[in-house]
């Protein structure tokens, strides 16, 4: 029996994408090198597009947009919303949606600010996010994969409840951070060779990620529970507990999210994570990861996420205004959205 297996996981080029069927011997030219080649292209005209945007970055206001300072501040500002991408793109591979991600990173960012945590300092702050993120995870993934509902309608509670609850603890008010430990790594002085802390976290999640899904049976079950999900139960994958795991994973990305929040804010607001879900679902989208399931690319999203941060940024300098910035984003995802149909459409052809 043919066991499904991407062309990632054999050591092909594409990153985590859905096991064509195998009717007989593959040629050289076959789907694994075909999507290869599409996951090449998607990434390098990504890599295109952010190259285009500095380009007009540095001609609309040189001064400012080339300035080190304000490429730092682009890379720190991508990290938060990067690490909640990275789990994004784990659900949205597997076929799910979690429209929760901002409401939690928003929770755990002010329970981890009140005073009694902070009391606990640097471990205590770090601690508490990390474990309301993966708590308000698990109610996720318990409510889809044991619950049965479906992930739009559950995510969707989960965004109403954390976001109330937030509020309840802030009573509307911000918390400031006092541990002078959390918040000297938003400072200059704790950069690394020029890098910020909060970047490094970043690119230390991008790899694990990339590893966990490219290099992992874990990420082979989240491919294929995306792809088929009663091919992959048949295929004697425990479906159940592989979503749950995921929304587990997705909030864990949540609360660490969270914590590098504080750091770059010195504060606990309920209002943080604002829209983060529709950004992070949008990375991952013109990234390259399917919304159907079956194909997720930690890379696309990733390069996603600069994509859009460095599209703020040049609107902010130029002082346009945040519905222009809106209406730019909306139009970037429906070209994605139309780019990754006609892409699909190729490759059943």
């Amino acid at each position: 029996m043919t066991q499904p297996v991407s062309s990632t996981q054999q050591g092909g080029p594409d990153e985590g994408a859905a096991p064509a069927p195998v009717a007989g011997p593959r040629s050289k030219d076959g789907p694994p090198r075909a999507l290869g080649l599409r996951a090449d292209v998607r990434n390098l005209s990504l890599l295109g597009v952010l190259a285009a945007l500095i380009v007009v970055g540095g001609i609309t206001e040189p001064d400012a947009f080339l300035d080190t300072g304000n490429l730092q501040l682009i890379l720190t500002q991508s990290s938060v919303i990067g690490v909640v991408t990275v789990g994004m793109t784990f659900v949205i591979t597997s076929g799910g949606i979690d429209l929760s991600v901002g409401a939690m990173v928003a929770l755990a960012s002010v329970w981890a600010t009140t005073l009694a945590t902070q009391e606990y300092g640097f471990a205590g702050i770090l601690f508490t996010a990390v474990i309301v993120g993966l708590g308000a995870g698990l109610v996720n993934g318990l409510l889809i994969a044991y619950g049965r509902m479906v992930p739009f309608i559950a995510t969707l509670a989960m965004l109403a409840s954390a976001r109330g609850l937030a509020l309840q603890i802030t009573d509307g008010k911000t918390q400031i951070v006092t541990v002078q430990s959390v918040l000297d790594l938003g400072l200059p002085d704790s950069y690394v060779l020029g890098i910020p802390p909060l970047v490094m976290m970043f690119a230390a999640v991008t790899v694990i990620g990339w590893l966990v899904l490219n290099r992992t049976t874990f990420g082979r079950r989240t491919v294929a529970v995306g792809g088929n999900a009663e091919a992959a139960r048949l295929a004697g994958i425990d479906v159940r507990r592989q979503r749950l795991c995921l929304y587990l994973l997705s909030g864990l990305c949540c609360g660490i999210a969270a914590f590098m929040l504080i750091v770059l804010s010195g504060s606990g607001q309920n209002t943080n994570g604002n829209l983060y879900e529709l950004d992070a679902i949008a990375a991952a989208i013109i990234g390259g990861t399917l919304l159907s399931g079956g194909r997720g690319t930690i890379v696309g999203s990733v390069l996603g996420v600069l994509v859009f941060t460095t599209i703020t940024n040049i609107f902010a300098l130029n002082n346009l205004q945040s519905d222009v910035q809106q209406i730019a984003k909306g139009a970037i995802i429906v070209a994605a959205v139309l780019v990754q149909r006609r892409t699909s459409a190729h490759g059943e052809t």
